[in-house]
């Protein structure tokens, strides 16, 4: 219930996730969202353990599509 909770908030921040998509926060172009790519926003940072559902350090397309 609280990961949804967060995933709620996150989702309807506008502020957040405005205009912004995974390859916004993909900076290198390979197809993942590293811990270190993600400290680009705070509230992507915070959310990432959470959101790193198969728990390899890494999001992927799929992982990050559940906060938009």
């Amino acid at each position: 219930m609280k990961k949804f909770i967060a995933l709620l908030a996150l989702a309807s921040s506008s502020a957040a996730f405005a205009a912004v998509d995974f390859n916004s926060f993909d900076a290198n172009g390979d197809g993942i969202i590293s811990k270190t790519e993600a400290q680009a926003n705070a509230q992507l940072a915070r959310l990432f353990d959470k959101l790193d559902t198969d728990k390899n350090g890494e999001l992927s397309q799929q992982e990050f599509s559940k906060v938009q």
